[in-house]
């Protein structure tokens, strides 16, 4: 068996583990983001950080907060701002449903993904996930627990 490779079209630029801990993810969403030319060259670097990162409305568009992309180091006065708002780029329907489910349901946007596209675009995978509790945490960490052991013993097994 050939070993799989890592997908060429998309380049992880960074993930949010602890989203997947943290939230029982819904719908997914590709998004645009509207990012300046610091930021871009920053972020092809690779040293953002989206652990801390969640999605709101501000009027009637869409924004990524608190998402960290480090300043570039080459561009002196020019530079960004490493924790500002910014833009996500989807369409009309896609925003209202979004705001629609945060508003009604008490969800929550949180972003999953940060990677650059076959076109070099970069984009932001966005998900409506509601928060877990304190025990669906533990079950889901034994679960894991279990089935990394259960392989383990199939590993000696053979």
């Amino acid at each position: 068996m050939k070993a799989k490779k890592a997908d060429p079209a998309r380049r992880v630029v960074a993930d949010n583990r602890q989203a997947r801990y943290n939230y029982a993810i819904g719908d997914k969403i590709e998004a645009g983001i509207q990012l300046t030319g610091t930021e871009v060259k920053s972020l092809r670097q690779g040293r953002t950080n989206l652990s801390d990162a969640y999605a709101g409305a501000q009027g009637d568009q869409l924004y990524l907060f608190n998402a960290y992309i480090p300043e570039y180091l080459q561009a002196n006065r020019f530079n960004h701002e490493t924790r500002r708002p910014r833009k996500l780029l989807l369409h009309r329907r896609q925003i209202n449903r979004l705001i629609a489910a945060v508003r009604r349901e008490g969800m929550t946007i949180v972003p999953l993904r940060l990677y650059f596209n076959d076109r070099g675009m970069a984009k932001c995978e966005v998900a409506i996930a509601q928060g877990k509790k304190t025990h669906d945490k533990r079950q889901a960490s034994k679960e894991r627990d279990w089935n990394r052991e259960k392989a383990r013993l199939m590993k000696v097994r053979d």
